[in-house]
């Protein structure tokens, strides 16, 4: 592990709550209060996405181990430390987070109600991710998990649609009752291996049968935090009723969450179950991808609909990780940047329309691509990246996975592979409402894209292109990280490497 004298992570971290604490200060008139709060928040976000473009700079891409790591005695009496390190697959989770909340708070400026409060909770969000993808202690990891639930469930509860209360609540329960059983896992870990590092976690081998159960209980938490079918029933309620803003971090930034706990945690710590576990989420990423496309190509909601290409999107992400190959994973990591990027777009486009006061019904829309072409040109880039458009980073991500697959199991890889198909379907439905045909007089006359608008556009738009044309320039972050990996988990599964077994 590289350590450094400087504490980074927990700047990045922490930043954030300095930014509450401003922002908690804040007197005055209303609208003062409200105007002084978007800029803070605003400022404090762009100063968390300067630090996180530092730490990309001064990652070193050949360490597959852990960089900027930070250690200080915390709970002694419990072995329990405050641990923060990044590797290559945590650092471009943190670099997603940090780019995108600046976007979620910039399209949360139509909000009027309580936006003091609205800032402080994404602000609260953003701390919250962050110490969670940087967490090298199994606790701190837990605390930060858990704590996203509050600012998200006030987000969905307070600022959401007229089904709030129900989304919000369902939310809750879900992802707390998953995170319960995390919770058992570490007890077990910390009773049995005597510790809560991870770096020594990832080290330590674990009784095959303990395993099973132990993969089960992160597949309970992370399954639900990543809207893995069928334990994505939240999902369609809490993306329906949030507010623009919450959507884009829940769809584009909480759902990475699971799917970094599988990465971080399932199949690095748990071998043998995983690979165990392989026909059954190679199951559950098909079924999402290929059934849950029939159901967003059902929708008759813009919103709605995004939401469920969503969750398709999720299982293409689960067939990479269970590969257990370095094509299957980088692709797997890729997508997760890509869909972020891309679901946020799709997201933020919806948002352009409501806050122009209209529906979201795709019956009774069209014909926008002559009254704003330039929104028209930014939705159908997003929609086609979400295809898999050669040249967009929704193509680079599904291709590695594909072939990840192909490996495999040839029947994974291409029914893998009809969720492009099918997401060409239900994606052309959606800019056929939207864009084309003869626009209805209830429209009335829309203006295109503000500069607010293109300020969030442009730059999600701009990653898209970079993603899709200079995929490099991106995967050799995590070739380190990744390689090690597979590795290690290939020598797990080697008879003549195993080791003593932690049993109770």
């Amino acid at each position: 592990m590289n350590q450094t004298g400087f504490p980074i992570l927990s700047l990045i971290t922490f930043l954030p709550l300095l930014g509450v604490a401003y922002l908690a200060m804040l007197r005055g008139e209303a609208l003062a209060v409200a105007s002084r709060a978007r800029i803070g928040a605003l400022v404090t976000s762009l100063a968390v996405l300067a630090i996180g473009i530092y730490l990309w700079t001064a990652f070193d891409p050949s360490q597959a181990g852990f960089q900027f790591v930070e250690a200080l005695p915390w709970l002694s009496g419990l072995d329990v430390q405050y641990r923060m390190g990044v590797d290559g697959i945590s650092l471009f989770l943190i670099l997603l987070t940090a780019f995108l909340t600046p976007i979620a708070i910039l399209s949360s400026w139509p909000i009027t109600k309580r936006v003091r409060e609205l800032m402080m909770a994404f602000l609260l969000l953003e701390t919250m991710t962050i110490g969670m993808f940087s967490a090298l202690d199994f606790v701190v990891f837990y605390i930060f998990f858990e704590a996203v639930l509050l600012p998200m469930y006030l987000v969905i509860g307070v600022w959401g649609g007229e089904r709030r209360i129900y989304a919000a609540v369902k939310f809750f329960i879900f992802t707390l009752a998953g995170s319960l059983f995390m919770l058992l896992a570490l007890i077990w870990l910390w009773h049995n291996a005597g510790t809560t590092d991870i770096v020594t976690l990832l080290h330590t081998p674990i009784a095959p049968a303990a395993q099973m159960w132990l993969f089960a209980a992160f597949l309970a938490s992370f399954g639900v935090k990543a809207a893995v079918w069928p334990l994505h029933t939240w999902l369609p309620d809490a993306y329906g009723e949030a507010p623009i803003p919450g959507t884009i971090m829940l769809a584009a930034v909480l759902s990475k969450m699971g799917a970094y706990g599988f990465l971080r945690f399932a199949v690095p710590m748990l071998p043998q179950a995983a690979t165990a576990a392989e026909p059954l989420m190679f199951t559950l990423g098909v079924v999402a991808v290929i059934y849950i496309s029939f159901v967003a190509l059902a929708q008759t909601d813009m919103k709605r609909m995004i939401a469920y290409s969503s969750v398709a999107h999720m299982g293409i992400i689960i067939i990479g990780i269970f590969t257990f190959t370095v094509e299957g994973i980088e692709g797997a990591l890729f997508q997760m940047l890509s869909h972020g990027l891309v679901i946020a777009g799709l997201f933020v486009c919806t948002g352009v329309l409501l806050s122009r006061g209209e529906a979201l019904t795709l019956s009774r829309l069209g014909g926008l691509a002559a009254k704003m072409p330039a929104y028209a040109a930014l939705l159908m880039l997003f929609s086609l990246a979400n295809v898999g458009l050669p040249g967009t980073s929704g193509f680079v991500g599904e291709i590695l996975v594909i072939v990840g697959a192909m490996k495999v199991n040839f029947w994974v890889s291409l029914l893998g592979a009809a969720g492009m198909v099918l997401g060409a379907a239900y994606m052309l439905v959606l800019l056929r409402a939207v864009l084309f045909g003869k626009a209805r007089p209830e429209l009335g006359s829309l203006a295109d894209l503000n500069p607010g608008e293109y300020a969030m556009l442009l730059p999600l738009a701009a990653m898209v292109l970079w993603l899709g044309i200079y995929p490099g320039s991106f995967t050799h972050m995590f070739d380190a990280s990744v390689n090690a990996m597979v590795q290690a988990h290939i020598a797990a599964l080697t008879p003549h490497t195993a080791l003593a077994m932690v049993t109770k």
